[in-house]
């Protein structure tokens, strides 16, 4: 049995790992068409400083991406999160402390006193009576109020998606918060009830020592598989029971294949298989975003924190500053500091392909209006991605059901990445597991 891998991102990487675990002696070959694998999960060094083309880490609440780390012998590299990254800051009119308590909340600024008893009076509204799918923008609305859909869900869903709450979808999206009004009848309710059935402390940000790219090389290794660099498979053809992959004007075949690139570039590889597939895939958006890092040899500001994210009224032009060097010990050398900026999004898309020199400007000038920080960088870095991050707009899941449906007519034809059932990394890694299981399941 031969299995192909195309692309060498986290979904990719998981697959085969997963494989590789239950069946040892399956050959897999797995397809990389930049030099380096990782797909948007890379650290850049720069004089000392790391800086993440992409996430910088993942949540310890769900055991999805901590198992593989045990699995694949990477435990010495995985480090935790400072204390200090649990203090978060929204950038309203001002820049206010995110709230960590009820107490915190009856006193932040963030909300009118109007806003609050909205808030409070979630408690007592009624659920939606149907399942049909409707967008964060109209759930935080009924839930929770238009002031708190405004300020915390349009800076959170910056922060995740580099979307806004009346461009995503609420179901596919944030499908905990949709299960807590269906099974509970509301947010409190289920919170209330969740916390009486799951006593115990709440997710940690874990990373990697040296940064997300040491776990990526480390897992690689543990795979055992062939890795191919370089190579971009431009399209597949199906003969009887096999498929022919096109790599760099030469053909090779194999049993099955697992398409782990954006769903934009699998549209492309299986174009002439199938056409209508093809458009499905290529209609999953995705929002431009780019990110600019900071490094300063001195800084005065303390950088106590995770970061600022800023609400779509404060009118800015970035999304939001993550204040990484206070959250992982090992992203700035001793004694400096480092920032990432967060431009472009589905707020300001037009930002987020700007030049390097335009794009340096509005980190700065963003950190300047935003924390005060009126000081050049040391070190720069920027990293644009004109189609970075999935969003899943209404209907994103009946449409992905209809999809997945339709990839069944091409046996031993799979897809794993983030475009369809989650863009974190707990999400990749669980999806490739299944996936993995499956494929298995069907040899």
């Amino acid at each position: 049995m031969k299995i192909a891998i195309v692309g060498g991102g986290i979904s990719g990487l998981a697959t085969a790992f997963y494989i590789r675990q239950k069946n040892p002696d399956v050959s897999i070959t797995l397809f990389e068409k930049d030099e380096q694998i990782g797909g948007k999960m890379k650290t850049k060094e720069l004089k000392g400083f790391l800086f993440e083309e992409g996430s910088n880490g993942f949540l310890s609440n769900k055991p999805d991406t901590l198992n593989l780390v045990k699995s694949s012998g990477c435990d010495d590299i995985l480090i935790r999160s400072d204390d200090n990254a649990r203090i978060r800051f929204i950038y309203k009119d001002a820049l206010h402390q995110l709230p960590e308590s009820p107490i915190a909340f009856l006193k932040s600024p963030l909300l009118t006193c109007k806003g609050k008893f909205r808030v409070a009076s979630e408690y007592f509204r009624a659920a939606k009576k149907d399942d049909k799918d409707e967008t964060l923008q109209s759930f935080g609305y009924r839930r929770v109020g238009k002031e708190m859909t405004d300020t915390f869900l349009d800076a959170m869903v910056a922060g995740i998606f580099a979307s806004s709450p009346d461009k995503i979808s609420v179901k596919s999206a944030f499908p905990a918060v949709v299960k807590l009004e269906k099974d509970y009848g509301g947010l409190f309710r289920g919170m209330i009830a969740k916390r009486k059935k799951e006593a115990g402390p709440g997710g940690v940000l874990m990373s990697f020592k040296g940064g997300v790219s040491t776990f990526i090389e480390k897992l690689a290794s543990s795979t055992n598989i062939e890795i191919k660099t370089g190579l971009h498979v431009k399209k597949i053809d199906k003969v009887d029971e096999e498929y022919t992959l096109h790599v760099n004007g030469k053909t090779e075949s194999f049993d099955r294949v697992i398409l782990s690139t954006p769903a934009y570039e699998s549209a492309q590889i299986i174009k002439e298989i199938d056409d209508n597939l093809a458009q499905m895939l290529d209609s999953i958006e995705y929002s431009p975003i780019s990110i600019v890092g900071l490094g300063y040899n001195e800084l005065s500001h303390d950088l106590k924190g995770f970061g600022l994210l800023t609400t779509s009224s404060a009118k800015k032009e970035v999304l939001g500053v993550l204040w990484d060097s206070s959250i992982f010990h090992d992203r700035a050398p001793k004694g400096k500091k480092s920032l990432r900026v967060m431009i472009g999004g589905q707020r300001s898309p037009e930002l987020a392909m700007k030049s390097d020199k335009e794009l340096l400007e509005i980190a700065i000038r963003g950190i300047k209006e935003t924390m005060g920080l009126d000081v050049l960088p040391d070190v720069s870095y920027v990293k644009r991605f004109e189609r970075g991050i999935p969003n899943y707009r209404v209907g994103h899941l009946e449409s992905m059901g209809e999809l997945f449906e339709k990839l069944k007519n091409h046996r031993g034809l799979y897809l794993s990445s983030n475009a369809y059932y989650g863009v974190g990394l707990n999400d990749c890694v669980r999806n490739s597991k299944k996936m993995a299981e499956q494929i298995l399941a069907e040899m």
